[in-house]
C-alpha cells in the first residue's frame, strides 16, 4: 500500500482532507471546506508546494 488522501465530511457537514502514510498512520490533515471540489484543490495545493517547502522552528 502506498500513501493515499482520504476525503470525508465532518459532523459539521464540511469536508476535509487526511494523508495517511503506507502503514495507515495520519500524517496530516486539512481545514474543513465547504465543497467537494475545494477540499480536491487543497490536496493539490499540498501535493504542489509541499516538495519545496521549509522546514522551520518556531
Amino acid at each position: 500500500m502506498s500513501a493515499k488522501f482520504e476525503i470525508y465530511k465532518d459532523k459539521a457537514g464540511e469536508y476535509r482532507f487526511r494523508l495517511k502514510a503506507a502503514n495507515g498512520e495520519v500524517i496530516a490533515t486539512g481545514e474543513g471546506y465547504s465543497s467537494k471540489q475545494a477540499c480536491e484543490n487543497g490536496i493539490e495545493s499540498v501535493k504542489k508546494n509541499a516538495p519545496a517547502a521549509e522546514i522551520v522552528e518556531v
